[in-house]
């Protein structure tokens, strides 16, 4: 590194993080030894750079084990109505999911109310691990109301695992999206959620629930979701009435 007449650490701090944000340390950074013979600075010094960077929530140490990479959240805004799709490409990261099931079934009698269904009607079903960048992060259960286009059975011969159900609702079946209804708490994952989502059992996940309603106040969907509370965060955005 050039001597840029900025403090030794700092110009340190900065090169870690470039190359933490380029993918060069993706998982864990060499050791303090390594790093002070690299750079050719003490303990101490190199020590300043590496708390400038814990501090940041950039790394964290395990004692022990070394020093590691921490893994960012996905940050999703609820100000605006978008699928999970949608909202990945906007940050530029990469959507997919596995399906665990698609089909038809009779609902549960909450979900036949909201729809307006006969209580032995029959509604679609999709169930997903969604995740980005191949990393799992959550889970849903989605049921869709074939009452607001009864081309939404078609689903069910779909390959939902890389198609978008927001897509194929606006653009395929013209729907107009046009308000939802969500709530949001904290939960712990069961066995099989934090299987899925590679936790441990117990952790702490964010529990979703949220019912979308199209320019005609028809509810066309309700999902129920649960996302890793250690890799994903809500924003909300308030403003003065």
């Amino acid at each position: 590194m050039k001597d840029t007449g900025t403090p030794v650490y700092y110009r340190i701090y900065k090169e870690l993080k470039r190359r933490i944000s380029k993918g060069v340390y993706s998982k864990k950074i060499p050791t303090e030894k390594e790093l002070c013979n690299e750079f050719g600075v003490s303990r101490l010094t190199l020590r300043r750079a590496l708390d400038e960077l814990k501090r940041e929530a950039v790394i964290e140490s395990s004692k022990g084990r070394g020093t590691f990479v921490v893994e960012q959240k996905h940050e999703e805004s609820i100000s605006s109505l978008t699928g999970f799709t949608e909202e990945a490409a906007r940050e530029k990261l990469r959507a997919s999911s596995k399906v665990l099931s698609v089909g038809l079934v009779v609902p549960p009698d909450e979900i036949a109310k909201s729809f307006g269904v006969p209580a032995d009607g029959m509604v679609v079903f999709l169930h997903r691990v969604r995740y980005l960048n191949d990393e799992p992060y959550g889970i849903e259960m989605a049921y869709l109301n074939p009452l607001a286009d009864i081309r939404i059975l078609n689903i069910v011969t779909r390959d939902m695992s890389v198609e978008s159900l927001y897509a194929i609702l606006k653009n395929e079946l013209s729907l107009v999206l046009d308000h939802a209804q969500e709530n949001i708490e904290v939960c712990r994952l069961s066995k099989e959620e934090a299987c899925h989502l590679h936790v441990e059992e117990g952790s702490y996940g964010i529990a979703r629930e949220r019912q979308t309603f199209t320019n005609k106040n028809l509810c066309v969907e309700i999902v129920r979701s649960v996302y890793r509370g250690d890799r994903y965060r809500l924003k909300v955005v308030r403003r003065v009435e």
